[in-house]
């Protein structure tokens, strides 16, 4: 498996990573299957694994995905000693809905149950602030999380829909290492806001979530003659073709596709073999 630097850590991770939303929210899958996702995922090689408080049906499942990320690595035979967990909080499920809480009493709560859920043992590999809160300022929210790295619950920070602004703002109150951002070949704002040109001069690892385009484009990627197209030449899924699409963007970003089928992150790691040219990357920014 290739590897990447996270952030300017010294720490390096498996190129691609895997999400673990789909294990935990609508339809998910049976535990047994998304502990054998799991599994899978790591006999292959990736050693970056994200998650959030927030991957769960509703509050009072609040944690899920945690706790079962951490059960898949508790009952794993080999070594886990260099795999990376990147949690975020920040985000309230009433009714299965998504809303943001940047209190920072809600936070410093949230990253205790965190880091339970995720063993207990060690610090919290990696802590993200999922959205920022309207309602307080970043230096508000930011304040619990500097003081979790200090008492030894949170190793790294990053942020999550932040702005350049925000996300300078947040380095001001502790050291930040990744930033997670939608990112699609049909959300392209990073590449006009000015995140990917200051995650790469400032050395920060991009994440971008949805990487896929969410469920409406998810399902139609092979009605899209320029993806479809190089999928068949190349003999590869159109996943992998986004997935090559997105690490040929930036050398700032790590993958983290989503998947609750062992068939799915197997197909992902694949991508990490498809590179594509100039021109085949500027064919898909056309037709997207």
């Amino acid at each position: 498996m290739e590897t990447k630097q996270l952030g300017k850590t010294g720490i390096f991770v498996s190129a691609i990573g895997l999400g673990g939303m789909p294990m935990s929210i609508y339809n998910r899958p049976p535990e047994s299957q998304s502990i054998s996702v799991i599994h899978r995922a790591l006999e292959l090689g990736i050693t970056f694994i994200d998650t959030a408080d927030s991957y769960c049906k509703d509050e009072s499942d609040k944690h899920h995905n945690e706790r079962l990320i951490h059960k898949a690595l508790t009952s794993y035979k080999d070594d886990i000693s260099q795999v990376i967990v990147a949690t975020k909080g920040g985000l309230m499920r009433p009714d299965g809905s998504w809303t943001r809480n940047g209190s920072p009493e809600h936070l410093r709560q949230t990253i205790r149950v965190s880091f339970e859920a995720l063993g207990g043992a060690k610090p919290i590999d990696v802590w993200q602030y999922h959205s920022p809160d309207s309602n307080y300022t970043i230096e508000e929210s930011l304040a619990p999380v500097k003081e979790a790295v200090e008492t030894g619950l949170i190793r790294f920070v990053g942020v999550s829909n932040f702005s350049v602004e925000q996300i300078k703002r947040a380095r001001d109150v502790v050291d930040i290492i990744s930033v997670q951002n939608q990112y699609s070949p049909w959300e392209r704002q990073p590449e006009n806001d000015g995140v990917f040109k200051y995650c790469e001069q400032e050395g920060l690892t991009f994440l971008p979530w949805s990487p896929f385009g969410g469920s409406r484009r998810h399902q139609n990627l092979q009605d899209i003659p320029a993806i479809a197209q190089l999928a068949k030449q190349k003999g590869v899924s159109v996943y992998n073709i986004v997935l090559a699409w997105l690490r040929s963007k930036s050398p700032s970003i790590l993958p983290i596709p989503g998947a609750s089928k062992i068939s799915s992150i197997e197909d992902s790691v694949h991508a990490i073999n498809v590179t594509l040219s100039d021109e085949e990357v500027q064919k898909i920014d056309r037709a997207t």
